[in-house]
């Protein structure tokens, strides 16, 4: 199924929101109440859920646990995704435990890193690997998905080598602009940029 990614986007947000509600005795939830708490209209919610299949009841509102799974079934791969994460500082360890937190198929199997003292340890259960052996791993553990938390001079060095290894996607945690193929698949998260943006529309 193809859908636009603004849409799978909020899918996920949909379903993060909707875990917390999944063992409570309302079973059913509207449209307009999943649209109040994540600052969307009802229209773009029915618009979002009609496109991966799903009508609600008029009189009762969504399933919850119907729709969580659906939601499952549409935007995750069965069996997971592995995911390694380069570069283990400051950002990198706080990524890593939030991803550990959350519930999810992204499941990070490996990290990388160049300082000797992190190589060769276990960072929060995930082994760290020299940056040099990437390829390797990278292959071995049928990793498709990377986190880039590097220091800005070694991002675009880094996601040569990411590309070669056989990284089909980047979530870009650097300030650095990078040129990818068609093919790959890039989300950029700036936060100095996003930070800007909220000063911008408030400074006034």
């Amino acid at each position: 199924m193809k859908l636009p990614p603004r849409t799978v986007e909020r899918l996920s947000k949909y379903r993060r929101l909707l875990s917390k509600f999944r063992d409570m005795e309302e079973a059913h939830i509207f449209s307009h109440k999943l649209a109040s708490m994540l600052n969307l209209t009802p229209e773009q919610v029915r618009r979002d859920l009609m496109l991966i299949g799903l009508n609600g009841n008029h009189r009762k509102g969504y399933n919850i646990k119907a729709l969580i799974e659906l939601i499952g079934n549409t935007i995750d791969r069965e069996e997971g995704h592995n995911v390694a994460l380069v570069g283990i500082g400051n950002l990198g360890k706080a990524v890593l435990g939030f991803i550990h937190k959350a519930e999810t198929k992204m499941n990070i199997v490996a990290a990388f890193d160049t300082d000797p003292q992190k190589v060769n340890t276990s960072i929060a259960g995930v082994p760290c690997y020299n940056a040099s052996e990437m390829e390797k791993i990278i292959h071995d553990k049928a990793i498709r998905i990377a986190i880039l938390t590097v220091p800005p001079e070694a991002a675009i060095p880094t996601t040569s080598q990411l590309l070669h290894a056989g990284i089909k996607g980047i979530l870009n945690f650097t300030s650095v602009h990078l040129d990818v193929m068609p093919d790959i698949y890039l989300k950029n998260y700036d936060i100095i940029t996003s930070l800007e943006e909220i000063g911008f529309f408030i400074k006034n």
